[in-house]
């Protein structure tokens, strides 16, 4: 694109295809950044502002085509690459993540499971079964893995993620509190902090009680 663009715009982007999406679902053929705005509860200088990062779309006074515009947003996403992935733990957590996440609609496929749990190796997720961590290596260096779902214990992440990074794996989404990028800067990380959010609710609910 020629220029960088600001991890804030980023970040707004799947929302914007989100929201885009529902309409799509609903027969909305094409929509004003000023009806979009309202529907997202933003403004809608910020959606022409994000989107002028990535050339124009819509005419003026005409609006945004729907459909047209989710799939440009989807392919600035790059979520037509399918990238492969493994997921690291096949616990509570990891067991929610792998049933309910659309991997392949959302850019990647999902292509092992690994656990150390001798009671959970052999069993069946999404039609996957699980492996053993001890097949991880073997694996990844047959099936040109990019991507590591990290759904592990902290203390259990920094030997797993030396593995995975001698294996030439740089790209993580870390459900961990382990600090990834700090060891090794050249990473790219997704950090999820469920704990942040909710906490973040918490203060939202005492605030609107004073």
């Amino acid at each position: 694109m020629g220029k960088e663009i600001s991890i804030q715009v980023i970040r707004r982007l799947p929302r914007y295809y989100r929201f885009l999406s529902e309409l799509e679902k609903e027969g909305v053929d094409k929509i004003s950044s000023t009806k979009l705005s309202a529907i997202m509860d933003t403004s809608a200088s910020q959606i022409r502002q994000d989107l002028n990062c990535f050339g124009g779309f819509g005419q003026q006074g005409y609006g945004y085509p729907v459909s047209q515009l989710k799939d440009k947003i989807g392919s600035i996403l790059g979520i037509q690459n399918n990238y492969k992935a493994i997921l690291l733990g096949a616990g509570n957590l990891g067991k929610a993540v792998a049933t309910h996440m659309n991997f392949q609609s959302l850019g990647f496929e999902l292509s092992a499971i690994f656990e150390k749990n001798p009671r959970l190796i052999g069993t069946m997720l999404r039609g996957i079964t699980v492996k053993s961590d001890e097949e991880i290596k073997d694996f990844c260096t047959q099936n040109k893995i990019t991507t590591a779902f990290l759904c592990l214990p902290k203390d259990a992440v920094s030997a797993q993620v030396d593995i995975l990074y001698s294996l030439g794996i740089k790209t993580f989404w870390n459900f961990s509190h382990y600090d990834i990028s700090k060891k090794y800067p050249d990473t790219i990380v997704e950090n999820v902090h469920m704990s942040d959010s909710l906490m973040t609710l918490c203060y939202r609910i005492s605030e609107s009680q004073k």
